[in-house]
């Protein structure tokens, strides 16, 4: 297994536009978001990267909601992702939509996120499965600087182990997408429909949906307590010495 970090830098697409099928991929991305936006609960909502600020989330309860990126014109805030200009636990769900696929560190940068998000809040993270027919098309030569392949792909289960060790609850993982469609969609859309149980390992794309735990650090103390037995005073007094006397 390669390790997260790399030394390459890796420019991230600011566009479904600048992906290849990116049509494709944000509608069936979309229909995902949509049945977790009126399940989401809070006052602000982060929405990190291009890719992220292209998906709608009219229909999600958090009005205030910040769009982070640098050339996308949906964007209303330029940062850099692994240095947020935010206080600690601002946000209640943060959007990370194919952002670990394009990052040099995802390890500092669910770290940064999970700075800002609060008690409780969610973290919405999305990305491509390099185990899946999309991405064995990396291995042509021709694909390697196009994107999404000139990025990087991790298993879901290796993103879930990383929401794991900041004590994130995963309470949503789907994957989706089993054949990438380029044309005749309505025909691939009927095969998407069978083929999804049985080959969802191997799709596309995938969301996985986590809560953030948090415990104290100080137990609380049980405001009841047990009734001491009370036992005659012959037998708490009783000695060996006594014994002996009355033998």
């Amino acid at each position: 297994m390669k390790p997260a970090r790399t030394l390459r830098d890796i420019e991230p697409p600011h566009s479904w536009s600048q992906v290849v099928n990116g049509a494709w991929a944000a509608e069936l991305l979309q229909a995902q978001f949509d049945e977790w936006w009126p399940k989401l609960f809070g006052y602000h909502m982060l929405k990190l990267g291009g890719l992220s600020c292209e998906i709608a989330s009219g229909y999600c309860n958090i009005q205030h909601q910040i769009c982070i990126d640098n050339f996308n014109p949906l964007h209303n805030v330029v940062a850099d992702p692994f240095a947020l200009p935010f206080i600690e636990k601002s946000f209640d769900a943060c959007v990370l939509a194919h952002q670990l696929d394009y990052c040099s560190d995802p390890h500092r940068l669910l770290r940064e996120v999970d700075r800002v998000t609060v008690d409780d809040g969610y973290m919405l993270i999305s990305g491509n499965n390099p185990v899946s027919l999309l991405g064995m098309r990396g291995m042509l030569p021709w694909n390697r600087k196009r994107y999404p392949w000139n990025g990087r792909m991790f298993m879901p289960m290796r993103v879930k182990d990383w929401l794991g060790v900041l004590n994130y609850e995963v309470v949503f993982h789907e994957n989706f997408a089993v054949l990438p469609a380029t044309r005749h969609q309505a025909c691939l859309a009927w095969a998407e429909s069978i083929l999804q149980d049985p080959c969802s390992s191997v799709s596309s794309m995938y969301l996985i949906v986590a809560r953030k735990r948090t415990f104290p650090l100080k137990p609380i103390k049980p405001t009841w307590k047990l009734r001491r037995q009370l036992t005659p005073l012959g037998v708490n007094c009783r000695t060996k010495a006594s014994q002996r006397v009355k033998s």
